[in-house]
């Protein structure tokens, strides 16, 4: 997708003219499968938007395993930098599931943008409640929910992704072990 038609996909701005000045100022770029978009526990100052491909974002252990933390298809805004870094470094891996088409801005540029066109503030800080609500809400599935509930509830909140992504992804996504994953989806997602 092309990044000013997806930018014009919100209500934040108010004319064609106002979104261009934001697109103007992301680097677009290709991932390809496989590759890192950000990788943890190294420097990382941009924002990313996901124009076209998947990704997902782990958490690894010293041992090396891995949390799934975030599920990505395009065209969408990557968890904001703030969310996912801690003074400059990233908390997060973020790998490229497909080949990916990327934009990407450097943060403090985005914020100085914020700070000087209401439009910008507007739209960066609808994608930031957006992005604390789902986490918000994935946090609530986890802690209140069991198997088969937490699996209605990715089938509603991210609808097809069963058909995109791997199931070791979702398990983990979902707080569970793939084996019981799959149970619960050849019981038809019941217990």
């Amino acid at each position: 997708m092309d990044l000013l038609a997806f930018l014009m996909r919100s209500a934040d701005w108010p004319d064609k003219a106002s979104a261009a000045l934001l697109a103007s100022d992301w680097k677009l770029g290709r991932v390809a499968k496989g590759a890192q978009i950000a990788q943890q526990g190294q420097p990382e100052a941009c924002e990313f938007i996901i124009l076209e491909g998947c990704a997902a974002s782990r958490i690894y252990d010293p041992d090396g395993n891995a949390a799934c933390v975030g599920l990505y298809v395009g065209p969408c805004v990557v968890t904001p930098n703030i969310a996912r870094t801690r003074e400059g470094t990233s908390l997060v891996s973020i790998e490229a599931l497909t080949d990916t088409s990327v934009a990407h801005m450097d943060s403090d540029a985005l914020t100085d943008l914020m700070i000087g066109f209401e439009p910008v503030r507007d739209w960066a800080n609808g994608v930031l409640r957006a992005e604390l609500a789902r986490k918000s809400d994935r946090e609530w599935c986890l802690a209140a929910l069991g198997g088969a509930d937490r699996l209605a509830w990715f089938r509603e909140v991210y609808p097809g992704y069963e058909q995109i992504f791997v199931h070791s992804l979702i398990a983990s996504f979902l707080g569970m072990t793939p084996v019981t994953l799959s149970r619960l989806r050849s019981n038809g997602g019941f217990a």
